[in-house]
């Protein structure tokens, strides 16, 4: 992968290194506040190029059953 270096003023670095988390690299960290959102459109775009195969379907099938009945929740990070 190709890299940049930037500069960046001792109160620029401080906050962005605030908001890193043990493990996360600066990259991680700028395209996570930055980057514009992943859209359902984007999702489409790439879903031509998705092969599941019939074993994974028929998990995600079990998934969908299993779920029926139970309300949404939401993620747990």
């Amino acid at each position: 992968m190709a890299v940049k270096t930037i500069t960046l003023d001792l109160e620029a670095y401080a906050i962005l290194a605030r908001r890193k988390r043990p493990g996360q690299s600066f990259s991680t960290v700028v395209k996570e506040h930055f980057a514009r959102p992943k859209t359902g459109r984007d999702l489409l775009e790439v879903l031509p190029q998705v092969e599941l195969s019939p074993e994974a379907l028929d998990a995600i099938e079990r998934q969908i059953e299993a779920r029926r009945g139970e309300p949404a929740r939401a993620a747990r990070w």
